[in-house]
């Protein structure tokens, strides 16, 4: 058994990668699933397609490696965070559709319970700011307005759970309704100081607490897969993706810090065993707990990065591939004094602003697509400046490297923009899909497929270094621009 399994459930796609004993990849697959708009700010998906869709390319990447459930050490799970499926226990059939993280509907509720004075309390006890963006306002908006939904979750009858948790559940026929600490700690009903369910947060949200899964570590055999094709494998790991990749960037000790380019744009920096509260508008979140110790990381969240790339190609078509920004970026020498705010859903940390929406400024007869295409990718930059810049008023000391993996990490051209933003090195490594290997290395640490964190930290290798090389006056000059363009955008869609 010398391989590892991952199931990597993101927001735009479900894949599946196989790993070896020494992190390498051996195989991929990877599948596309709807995604769905019904309402400006709403944005859903459908749970059973997704766990078809996940379980399909599973079994499609096992036969590319050539090898059957035998072969396998273990499988782990890494998911899009926050998503919120609710389903009916005794038919497993979903209420509804998943309540995608970027959904906007409950912003006004959220509003309300500011304007109420419950930011303090959901603060100290989750590390988290009110914000639609986490699961307990969907929650509470499916026990509202899906039919004889909250009669149902009274009686007992509906389980919740983010997408680790209904995979695992549909994995395991049922038998399992569970969730790790890193994933609880971002629904908004989790204390991540007593490592349980908030009585007072679920009467604040009114959810029933027999809805909500069983808290697991990120890191332990849960139980048997029952599915075809993966029948008598252990499921051993799950992590959010983001607390996926930071353990996949071998991010162990206090101070380090990686940025994932996905559909958003997530920056961690892991803070130890000691939960660090933010004054500058972060997060803090439970990384992983493996035994009984639990890590805690600053977490900045952008909400859209990559997925302002995919608008290019599917909104305004200017690419017929997401790779083919990249070329048409390079046709202009810089961006022309344009610049693209893409708030699509509201804008994420440093600002929790949900009524912002996109915007292009500096538009002339002169712009052309390859400037708009080369504000698109500075834009995921400039977000992630704006992280870091936070980051390092609450920690202190700076980082002295950036680790960067996701899809867009693989574009030299927004490597080097953020690696001149930022001031620091941007390191990336050899194995980018570090969100996978991370669930990965959690499940073969649980099966001992791998012994300690030190055999892990062995293994990582750096691909390429970008260093800083944009002189200081045009990066302050740039960095002034973005923060216009950021304050004419705030309250857009408030009126």
């Amino acid at each position: 058994m010398r391989h590892i399994l991952a199931l990597d459930e993101g927001t735009t796609s479900a894949r599946a990668i196989i790993f070896d004993a020494e992190g390498g990849v051996r195989a991929i697959a990877q599948k596309e699933f709807t995604q769905q708009f019904p309402k400006p700010g709403w944005v859903e998906h459908d749970a059973d397609e997704i766990w078809s869709a996940q379980i399909g390319v599973a079994i499609e990447a096992m036969s590319r490696a050539r090898i059957e459930a035998k072969d396998l050490a273990a499988v782990g799970i890494t998911n899009q965070r926050e998503t919120t499926v609710v389903w009916d226990r005794e038919t497993g059939i979903p209420v509804g559709p998943a309540i995608v993280w970027q959904d906007r509907r409950t912003a006004v509720y959220c509003d309300r319970l500011r304007e109420e004075g419950h930011a303090g309390l959901i603060q100290s006890r989750t590390g988290l700011l009110i914000d639609a963006y986490f699961s307990a306002s969907k929650i509470a908006w499916i026990l509202e307005h899906v039919p004889d939904a909250r009669r149902k979750a009274e009686t007992g009858r509906l389980a919740f759970g983010t997408i680790d948790t209904w995979l695992a559940w549909k994995l395991t026929g049922g038998r399992l309704h569970i969730t790790d600490a890193g994933n609880a700690s971002r629904t908004m009903l989790f204390n991540i100081h007593t490592g349980r369910w908030d009585d007072e947060l679920l009467k604040l949200f009114d959810v029933p607490e027999s809805m909500l899964p069983e808290v697991r570590a990120s890191s332990e055999v849960y139980g048997d897969i029952q599915s075809v094709g993966l029948k008598g494998v252990p499921l051993a790991g799950i992590a959010g993706d983001q607390q996926a990749a930071l353990f996949g960037q071998r991010c162990f000790a206090p101070g380090l810090t990686k940025n994932t380019y996905g559909t958003g744009c997530f920056m961690l920096q892991n803070t130890g065993e000691t939960p660090s509260v933010s004054r500058n508008q972060l997060l803090t979140t439970v990384a992983w707990k493996i035994d009984d110790r639990t890590t805690y990381a600053l977490e900045g969240s952008v909400f859209v990065a990559g997925a302002v790339i995919q608008w290019l190609r599917d909104g305004l078509k200017i690419i017929r591939t997401s790779e083919e920004v990249n070329t048409l970026a390079t046709t202009v020498p810089d961006n022309g004094g344009v610049y693209l705010v893409p708030a699509f859903t509201g804008l994420g940390a440093p600002h929790w602003n949900p009524h912002a929406r996109g915007s292009l400024f500096g538009v002339t007869r002169g712009t052309t697509g390859g400037h708009i295409a080369r504000a698109a990718l500075e834009s995921i930059a400039f977000q992630s400046a704006e992280l870091l810049e936070a980051m390092r008023a609450d920690a202190g000391q700076p980082p002295t490297e950036l680790r960067v993996d996701g899809g867009a990490s693989k574009s030299d051209l927004l490597m080097q923009f953020q690696a001149d933003l930022l001031g620091i090195p941007v390191a990336r490594p050899a194995v980018t899909e570090t969100t996978a290997l991370g669930a990965a290395c959690l499940a073969g640490l649980a099966t001992g497929f791998w012994k300690t964190t030190d055999e892990l930290a062995s293994q990582y290798r750096v691909e390429r270094r970008f260093e800083p090389r944009m002189p200081a006056d045009q990066v302050r000059e740039l960095q002034a621009n973005w923060k216009r363009a950021i304050t004419r955008t705030i309250g857009w869609a408030a009126g």
